[in-house]
């Protein structure tokens, strides 16, 4: 795929990606659209996404023209480009994709089977969706900002080159992003490593409150509204708790429930080894990958947790007898 053949004579395009957006999420997004508005100068082109930690915004080129509400008064698009995501979880952007003539999807999901209506571009062996971006850019005009904003979702979501999703296509990428410039020490730093207060703190509870099933393999942490209120946090403060619990020694998979709303629950799963969590979350019509997925649990929370727990064993069970 080559995205500028595609949109070449568009005059409002759109870009959206999954809902509660990452750094893969973000970085893919502000990337293209980056690219699109260098490319195309006399088109129009808007990102939608919901609110990201303040760390993504600082480090992310093109972040501060985020659209972070969509009205229903908004005037159609010519295209509207789907990133990181299946289209049905981009939450309110979902209709402007609808009403868009020319749809297309860019995706590493493997649980995105795509769809007719649109062009689509799924690799699931790719590290991120800032990988499939660099693939169908023209290189030749990439610059600083285009570079550091792919580059910051490819370091996210490959977790700074250590997740099994690196390959050499992947380190090609990011050497040749690395070459134009751009601080990539405070790049790692400050969007992996570094916290705020309320993260840390956060964290911290769900280290001491952690635990472990399976004999150790399975490690569990689970924060309901009220816990989340006493702490202060929000959704982005609970980012990265599930990969965190995963270095537990022993551990295989870790996975992290919040409750979002009365009823509702959001899971996030990571695995080392064996456990394709992207199995476990499909039970809740959730996706993702094989290493790191996530769903959203409507139903009984205590029965959900016994129905993850259960298929993990299963899983590290099949793997034992094989």
């Amino acid at each position: 795929m080559r995205i500028l053949e595609l949109v070449k004579n568009c005059t409002r395009i759109g870009i959206s990606g999954h809902e509660n957006p990452d750094g893969d999420c973000a970085g893919s997004c502000c990337g293209l659209a980056l690219y699109l508005r260098k490319a195309l100068p006399q088109a129009t082109v808007d990102i939608y996404l919901e609110s990201m930690p303040d760390s993504l915004v600082r480090n992310i080129p093109g972040a501060d023209t985020i659209l972070y509400d969509v009205t229903e008064s908004e005037e159609g698009y010519d295209a509207f480009i789907v990133l990181d995501s299946n289209p049905s979880r981009t939450g309110k952007a979902e209709e402007l994709y609808k009403r868009a003539a020319l749809k297309i999807n860019i995706d590493h999901h493997r649980t995105n089977k795509g769809s007719e209506e649109a062009v689509c571009y799924i690799d699931g062996n790719a590290s991120s969706a800032c990988e499939l971006v660099y693939d169908v850019i023209d290189k030749s005009m990439l610059d600083v900002q285009i570079a550091k904003a792919l580059y910051v979702g490819i370091v996210t979501d490959t977790g700074v080159f250590q997740y099994s999703n690196t390959s050499e296509s992947t380190m090609k990428a990011a050497g040749h992003l690395l070459s134009f410039g751009f601080d990539h020490s405070a790049v790692i730093r400050e969007v992996f490593f570094e916290r705020t207060f309320l993260q840390a703190r956060a964290l911290g509870l769900a280290l001491t409150s952690a635990e472990r099933f399976l004999d150790g393999k399975l490690i569990m942490c689970s924060f309901d509204r009220e816990t989340i209120r006493k702490l202060g946090v929000d959704r982005k403060d609970l980012e990265g708790i599930s990969a965190q619990l995963l270095l537990t020694e022993g551990a295989d998979a870790s996975v992290f429930v919040h409750e979002t709303e009365p009823g509702e629950w959001r899971a996030s799963m990571r695995s080392l080894n064996v456990t394709d969590v992207s199995k476990t979350a499909s039970m809740f019509a959730g996706g993702g990958h094989v290493r790191a997925a996530g769903c959203t649990i409507r139903t009984d929370i205590k029965a959900a947790v016994r129905d993850i727990k259960d298929d993990i064993a299963r899983q590290l069970a099949g793997a034992h007898e094989n």
